[in-house]
């Protein structure tokens, strides 16, 4: 790894990323096929926000928050930080004066694969987080990595400036090239599944609307009566 700071990196316009955000996660990636998601090990440290913002990349050392001092510099109004480590971390490199810093520049919110930390002062302040860990460990400054860098989460690649999508339900990222493919599809699954709400608040059963009676049948999947059962 290289221990650089990349100071330009483009990014998707913000104003589609906070479209796609209104969508939701689990809409969005439903509709670009369920890719992008960045895996059930990062959760809110709050409920109740959902986010949208452009990578700003950070790739640390365990146990180390030097390079995400480096990064505040680099944000911008939008942005919203993205820390992994290079090699797993549960120690608390991120709280709430790094959060003091962070909402001055306009920064929407954290993702990290590490752990963080003062999740009520966060909460208080209405600084949204998804963290894999929360810890009181602290950490040290000491050793360089680097920033806005292409990083790897839950098996996702997430290059600087891509479209992070953030909820209750997890986080997502959007490579920056297919932002305006997936505000395409996800307004198409959004109609779709608006449809099929009406059609169960009307009534109709799943296993209609969907054809599964047939997808049953095929699997050999039979309907007996209790009696018949022997219950």
């Amino acid at each position: 790894m290289r221990t650089v700071i990349v100071t330009d990196p483009p990014r998707a316009p913000i104003e589609k990323v906070d479209k796609l955000a209104d969508y939701g996660v689990a809409t969005v990636h439903e509709a670009l096929g369920r890719t992008g998601f960045l895996g059930p090990q990062l959760r809110p440290v709050y409920l109740g926000s959902r986010i949208g913002g452009t990578a700003v990349t950070v790739v640390c050392w365990p146990g180390d928050n030097l390079m995400i001092h480096a990064a505040v510099e680099q944000c911008r109004p939008g942005d919203l930080l993205v820390v992994t480590t290079t090699s797993p971390s549960t120690d608390g490199m991120f709280g709430e004066l790094f959060a003091t810093a962070l909402q001055v520049r306009g920064v929407r919110g954290l993702v990290t694969a590490a752990g963080v930390r003062d999740v009520a002062e966060l909460h208080a302040m209405n600084f949204p987080v998804w963290s894999a860990a929360v810890s009181a460990q602290g950490t040290v400054k000491a050793t360089p990595g680097a920033v806005n860098v292409p990083v790897t989460i839950g098996g996702q690649s997430i290059r600087p400036g891509d479209a992070i999508l953030a909820d209750d339900d997890g986080v997502m990222v959007v490579p920056r090239a297919d932002v305006e493919t997936a505000l395409v599809k996800s307004q198409a699954r959004a109609e779709k599944e608006e449809a099929s709400r009406q059609a169960f608040r009307d009534g109709e059963l799943g296993l209609d609307r969907y054809g599964l009676r047939t997808r049953l049948a095929e699997l050999g999947v039979e309907y007996v009566t209790a009696t018949k059962y022997g219950l």
